[in-house]
């Protein structure tokens, strides 16, 4: 077994935890009303993204998402929360060595012995979530579980989901598809990107992802015989059919959204195993990137 298998398969436990840890964190993470930005790269960038979108449709105050390249310097928020596995990636760490002493600063991190333990003012320590694959998985799916559970729109549920996702058969064809497009809506958009991040990195597929009622827009025309459209959420009205008109394969996600994106890490992980691929192994990829100054 690959480590990223290993990894993806131990998602409910870690999700479990992270939730009954949840309230344990409260006092250094953002409180209903702050204005909120929350950073991060790559994978913890889209993540950040879905956790932003879901503060704010709960109402709990203004909340943006950055690569944290990308952040507006000029731009007061009450709170940044940065996203990052490694703790050494530089982008991270630049911004907030920029944001310290002017903007309260908080990081979620899998390894206590790295530069952001200094570089923010609090951080929470999701060790039991740390990976060896280069191949984000478990640390991402945890840290916007532990931010779903402190909104309080975490349940039991996701976790069963997450069981369901790992035990079921991907859906027939699946595996041999040529192209992937993910969809999502709200929360769920940022999902849609880290499915076909992941589907790029490990099995070096062809992968797009649009907010739903953007697919029509222009993307939908790349759907045809031998490819997949695969949906985080309810789908938009009529969009199911208008898909498998053009003959492409639909995949509804009717599992809790996060537990579709476990599916989705399987499905990335069994193409590239039918291409014979190392997902532990992609290409032109490290852990963490750690620029020379």
């Amino acid at each position: 077994m690959t480590y990223v298998e290993d990894e993806l398969n131990s998602q409910p436990e870690c999700w479990a935890r992270a939730a009954a840890e949840a309230p344990g964190h409260a006092k250094v993470l953002p409180t209903a009303g702050e204005r909120v930005a929350i950073v991060g790269c790559g994978t913890s960038y889209f993540m950040a993204r879905s956790a932003a979108a879901l503060r704010e449709e709960a109402g709990l105050g203004e909340t943006d998402a950055f690569a944290a390249s990308e952040f507006p310097a000029g731009r007061a928020y009450d709170r940044v929360v940065a996203l990052t596995r490694s703790g050494t990636t530089t982008e991270v760490l630049d911004l907030l060595g920029a944001l310290k002493g002017r903007t309260r600063t908080v990081a979620l991190t899998a390894d206590p012995d790295t530069p952001v333990m200094a570089a923010a003012d609090d951080v929470v320590v999701l060790d039991h979530a740390d990976e060896r694959s280069v191949v984000q998985t478990r640390f991402a799916t945890t840290a916007l579980t532990l931010l779903r559970a402190h909104l309080g729109l975490h349940t039991e549920a996701a976790v069963a989901d997450a069981r369901t996702a790992l035990a079921a058969d991907l859906p027939e064809g699946l595996v041999e598809c040529a192209q992937f497009t993910f969809l999502g809506r709200g929360w769920t958009v940022g999902l849609a990107d880290e499915a076909a991040l992941k589907m790029r990195e490990a099995s070096l597929s062809w992968t797009e992802a649009y907010p739903a009622m953007e697919y029509r827009h222009g993307p939908i025309s790349v759907s045809t015989s031998g490819t997949a459209t695969w949906m985080f959420g309810e789908a938009p009205e009529g969009l199911a059919e208008q898909v498998r008109d053009t003959g492409a394969l639909w995949v509804a996600g009717g599992l809790d959204p996060l537990a579709e994106l476990v599916r989705a890490q399987r499905l990335a992980v069994a193409v590239a195993a039918a291409r014979g691929l190392d997902p532990d192994r992609p290409r032109h990829l490290t852990r963490s990137v750690i620029l020379t100054p």
